[in-house]
């Protein structure tokens, strides 16, 4: 630790340093890639006066043989990201100041190194950027950009002149801190662990640090590197630096052309063989457990991880094929019926005024503020809840506490029953667990989703027939209690086979009333895209001709859960390829919405969940408040001005516009408009906007997150990916 940090009494330090490597006192994710950055604070005491008030924690992981021997034999980045910043900041150059190194006891485990967190600043590759699109003026119009590359110059001769070689100064790894009255801007150097230490980097070396940022105008790169030199650089300076430039470009893109080819080949041949690398947070596997049961809990993705690799659970699935080809044969033979009412439902869509209903939350106690966590759902306006129990869990009482609460303010409640493998292994265990819910739920709600996505290994469940068992064991226990419905089997994902299997096979003796489903969008994409040739309508259409032919089901339909992750490092549910940011999270939340209970053949939605940092409509802030997202206050807006409204179909409009037409409880008509485009977009077609017709001039117009816009002049409008509510005049 840094010597002017260190407190005069220690006390809880120890403590206090385990706190801030615990990524679940994250404040916000400054950084999420191969390696994890967040954003913590420092409360005192016990720190002292003179420490930051927060600090970034930049956590290595060392997993693997490669991470391990480098660890050993040359030490650990976090180390060498201390011993850098140190000697970065002796050469007066700027550096986010270095507080602490922590390293693990276990030869694979993670290693820290904490500095300061710096405020107010951006990486410069945002800069450059806009300087090549021409839009400096409107994105930073502050910044100076001649003096901006002049100090940017000095600032990184001064780095070589005291015998540090970064070897990783790409646009990303500067932070600038604008200062006003034409003072220079304030440079910092980050991502240190790389850079060699202990003599000045030869010519050719600094011309490998320079050309690695992206300075794409000739007037301004013959600007920067002036300010290098100290003057005009010579012929063989120019030509050095030109020359690794394309070279680093060539490399550049040589790694983008891999990343898809024999690299990713070779990556995906590593995956089928080695298990997938853990979070450092997840604790290891049980020793000695098969691989079956190699399943443990992540509290900050609140759901399982699989240590098991895709050898192991090849090696599983090969064991099980006879049950596999039965679950197969099954769906097969549910095909030709489930076909036909499909066919049947898809013509049959829009052609009369559907009520608007089942807009419901999930959520699980949040014991830092229980009154917050309730204040926070009534603003919704919704009223429909679901509860996620753990059957696993010994206390229940917070649980319960929540469901009386919810139950005696009038909200419509509805309980998930998720497995794990230990349930799983053992059935008495279960029945007693489902007994006890039972027992102490059944008051406040009497609707029940049996299992939790029983089509990933990961929540314990490898074949139909154990699942099958313990929905048995459950519908016995349940069904003793008057008025009680049952919803299952709770598939995830597009895998509609699967519950076509187990609602149709003849081992089945547990009758649901009607399906649920986790239903996500292929790869978390927008709501309107197409897997498999179904966008979301069509899977819901398909979803209810499966719960309307099935031989173990109602008709009811139920979405017991859908979120789109977001880009919060490991509290985030699903990988970064995945995840979006908060604006595209409120835009989808709300098209999917519209899109599922547009239809009138899904009975209820359930966004996942009302906290939780890396998906929730509410993020957890410091000293346990909540933050409202974008998300929470679309769905309280779509809540609000869709309630009691019915839905009387799809207006035409040109693709990729969206005209979704409701008429109110006051007999007045609103238009929800939107772009589809945005998928388009992402893929790299146009900018995702795109013109509709309204039947009618709008009186009002609402955003999507309830803010009052000015209505357009006329019939025309311009869509985006985010909502808007239109209200419609006489006509």
């Amino acid at each position: 630790m840094a010597g002017r940090f260190r407190p005069a009494e220690p006390g809880e330090l120890a403590a206090e340093v385990r706190r801030i490597l615990d990524p679940a006192s994250a404040l916000s994710t400054v950084h999420w890639g191969r390696n994890y950055i967040y954003r913590a604070r420092l409360p005192r005491p016990p720190w002292p006066p003179g420490a930051p008030d927060e600090v970034a924690v930049k956590q290595f992981r060392n997993a693997g043989l490669r991470g391990r021997l480098r660890r050993r034999l040359v030490g650990s980045k976090a180390a060498k990201s201390w011993r850098v910043a140190r000697a970065v900041a002796a050469a007066g150059v700027l550096t986010p100041e270095p507080v602490l190194l922590a390293e693990s006891d276990r030869p694979d485990g993670p290693s820290f190194y904490v500095s300061g967190f710096v405020d107010g600043v951006f990486e410069a590759r945002h800069l450059f950027r806009a300087i090549a699109a021409g839009e400096v003026a409107e994105r930073f119009p502050e910044v100076d950009v001649p003096l901006f590359l002049t100090t940017l110059g000095r600032t990184v001769r001064r780095l070589h002149d005291a015998g540090i070689w970064h070897r990783d100064l790409s646009s990303g790894n500067v932070l600038v801190g604008w200062r006003r009255g034409g003072e220079p801007p304030a440079l910092y150097l980050v991502d240190l662990n790389r850079a060699r230490v202990g003599r000045r980097p030869t010519v050719s070396e600094r011309s490998r640090d320079l050309c690695r940022l992206m300075i794409s105008r000739a007037d301004h790169q013959e600007l920067f590197l002036t300010a290098y030199w100290d003057g005009p650089p010579g012929r063989l300076r120019r030509a050095l630096y030109r020359g690794c430039r394309r070279g680093f470009l060539l490399k550049n893109r040589a790694k983008a052309a891999l990343r898809g080819g024999l690299a990713g080949a070779l990556r995906g041949a590593r995956h089928l063989i080695l298990p997938r690398r853990a979070h450092a947070h997840i604790p290891p596997a049980p020793a000695g457990a098969s691989a079956r049961d190699k399943v443990v809990w992540d509290p900050l993705s609140d759901q399982p991880h699989q240590h098991a690799g895709r050898a192991e659970k090849l090696a599983v699935r090969l064991a099980d094929a006879g049950a596999h080809l039965e679950e197969t044969a099954t769906a097969l033979a549910a095909l030709p019926r489930i076909w036909a009412r499909y066919r049947a439902l898809a013509r049959e869509l829009y052609r009369r005024p559907v009520p608007w209903r089942g807009v419901g939350i999930g959520l699980r106690p949040w014991p830092a503020d229980p009154a917050a966590l309730l204040a926070a759902v009534d603003g919704l306006g919704v009223r429909h809840a679901l509860l996620r129990l753990h059957p696993w869990a010994d206390d229940h009482r917070a649980e319960e506490e929540l469901a009386r609460e919810l139950a005696a303010r009038g909200y419509e409640l509805t309980f998930a029953l998720p497995q794990n493998r230990d349930l799983v292994r053992d059935l008495g265990r279960w029945r007693r667990a489902v007994e006890e819910i039972a027992e102490r739920f059944t008051p406040f709600g009497r609707r029940f989703q049996v299992g939790q996505a029983i089509n990933r290994s990961k929540w314990g469940v490898w074949t139909l027939r154990e699942y099958l068992d313990l929905a048995a064991a459950a519908a016995d226990v349940l069904r003793a209690r008057p008025g009680v419905a049952l919803l299952g089997p709770a598939v995830i994902d597009f895998e509609f086979h699967a519950t076509a299997s187990a609602l149709n096979s003849r081992r089945a003796r547990a009758r649901f009333d009607g399906v649920a489903s986790l239903l996500y969008v292929d790869r978390r994409g927008a709501p309107e895209r197409r897997q498999m040739g179904f966008d979301t309508v069509g899977k819901v259409t398909l979803l209810k001709a499966i719960a309307e032919t099935a031989r173990a089901s109602g008709p009811g339909s139920w979405i017991t859960e859908v979120n789109w992750p977001l880009r919060e490092g490991p509290h985030s549910p699903a990988g970064r390829s995945v995840a979006v940011d908060e604006e595209t999270q409120a835009d989808y939340l709300v098209r999917y919405y519209l899109l599922t209970l547009g239809t009138g053949l899904v009975d209820g939605v359930f966004w996942w969940q009302a906290v939780a940092r890396g998906y929730g409509l509410l993020a957890p802030e410091e000293g346990g408040g909540l933050r409202r997202r974008p998300s929470y206050r679309a769905l309280a807006t779509l809540a609000g001005q869709l309630a009691g409204a019915s839905f009387e179909g799809p207006l035409a409009a040109p693709a990729p516009a969206r005209l979704y037409r409701f008429r109110r409880a006051d007999g007045g008509e609103l238009v929800v408009g939107w772009s589809a485009g945005d998928a388009a977009h992402a893929a790299g077609g146009g900018d995702g906007g795109c013109e509709a017709d309204l039947p009618v001039p709008a009186v009002a117009a609402v955003g999507r997150d309830g803010e009052e816009r000015k209505p357009p002049s006329g019939c025309a409008v311009r869509l985006s990916g985010s909502p808007v509510y239109f209200h419609l005049g006489a006509g």
